[in-house]
């Protein structure tokens, strides 16, 4: 029998969860043990899932759970060192040279764990089958051109929360923004991350210039995205990714100043967008990488988040038939995801 065992993110301002009460549900009908942590900042209350017949457990006990239990989160394990003898379903953002990757997958093979990525849930043709990318372009979109407003304003783009819904955010963004009209660029704009970024926009009335691969095929330089106030960036980094954004950025004469690097890979070998290398947060959304004129990055890596609800749902939903067969790791989507791990840790 599977037990699935449904962890309580342990970072701050991450309300999402992987599974509804209704999907908990369907695993619960085809005999599955689910087991779901209770939560302080969740989201969905966890009410739903008692009332389905999931097990529930204390916050954060998932490190005495049955070693044959799968863990499933989200977002980052805490980062204590300790090691991992579980199967841990989550995003481990570990196989594009990030060093904070590198001590997590030591820490599974210190434990004799495994790491399946829902970065790497590719369907046969190598297509991801669940992803937040619709919210996070959405989410992305928002706090860039918050930040865009804080510029016009004289200052800096202000703490992010969570919205009760997308027509909360739309709503108190065009609130914001007046008559004002900033165009934007968006690469990546036909994939999920894209499609939500140029949706928020054109809701706005925004123009909005989109590319994809047709428009990028030459590798650049492109001094295109130099000429929009604000630029999201919507494709993952990988080997052989063009540079978008060069450091000569900073300097050069530029109509852009607010970059959204919504794939946010900072710190990989391959990002995209060379002005900046950390992470921003909730707390301080931009990082100011020039200051006359301003040049922001907003890299905030949980931007669904914002949209807690929403997100939820939509990533579950994609999710619950790929859960269903986690009888059978060994093959399909979970098969293929165990041999990217396997690879790392050789």
């Amino acid at each position: 029998m599977t037990h699935l065992w449904v962890r309580a993110e342990s970072r701050a301002h991450e309300e999402r969860i992987g599974i509804t009460p209704d999907g908990a549900a369907k695993l619960l009908a085809a005999g599955f043990t689910v087991t779901v942590e209770q939560s302080v900042q969740r989201a969905i209350p966890i009410d739903g899932y008692a009332a389905v017949g999931c097990a529930i457990a204390p916050e954060g006990s998932w490190t005495g759970a049955p070693r044959d239990a799968i863990i499933f989160g989200l977002k980052e394990l805490p980062d204590d060192g300790t090691p991992l003898p579980h199967r841990h379903i989550m995003f481990g953002h570990a196989y594009k040279g990030q060093a904070s990757g590198r001590v997590l997958l030591d820490r599974f093979v210190a434990g004799g764990g495994a790491l399946y990525d829902l970065e790497y849930l590719v369907d046969e043709a190598g297509r991801r089958v669940a992803a937040f990318g619709y919210w996070a372009g959405y989410a992305g979109a928002a706090v860039s051109l918050l930040a865009w407003m804080a510029q016009r304003d004289g200052g800096i783009c202000p703490p992010v929360h969570t919205y009760a819904s997308a027509t909360a955010m739309r709503d108190a963004l065009a609130a914001g923004l007046g008559t004002d009209s900033p165009n934007a660029l968006i690469i990546g704009a036909l994939g999920r991350v894209g499609t939500g970024g140029a949706d928020l926009y054109e809701a706005l009335g925004m123009p909005v210039t989109k590319w994809d691969m047709a428009e990028t095929a030459s590798g650049g330089p492109f001094p295109e995205v130099l000429e929009h106030d604000i630029f999201l960036n919507c494709i993952l980094a990988r080997d052989g990714t063009p540079v978008f954004v060069p450091l000569s950025a900073k300097t050069a004469e530029r109509r852009l100043s607010v970059v959204g690097d919504i794939a946010c890979d900072p710190q990989s070998d391959f990002s995209p967008i060379k002005v900046y290398d950390l992470e921003t947060t909730w707390a301080a959304p931009v990082l100011r990488a020039h200051d006359a004129p301003p040049l922001d990055v907003m890299a905030i890596d949980n931007l669904p988040s914002l949209l807690p609800i929403e997100s939820s749902e939509d990533f579950a939903g994609q999710l619950i038939a790929h859960l269903g067969t986690l009888d059978d790791l060994d093959s399909g989507v979970w098969g293929r995801a165990k041999q990217v791990f396997d690879a790392a840790t050789k």
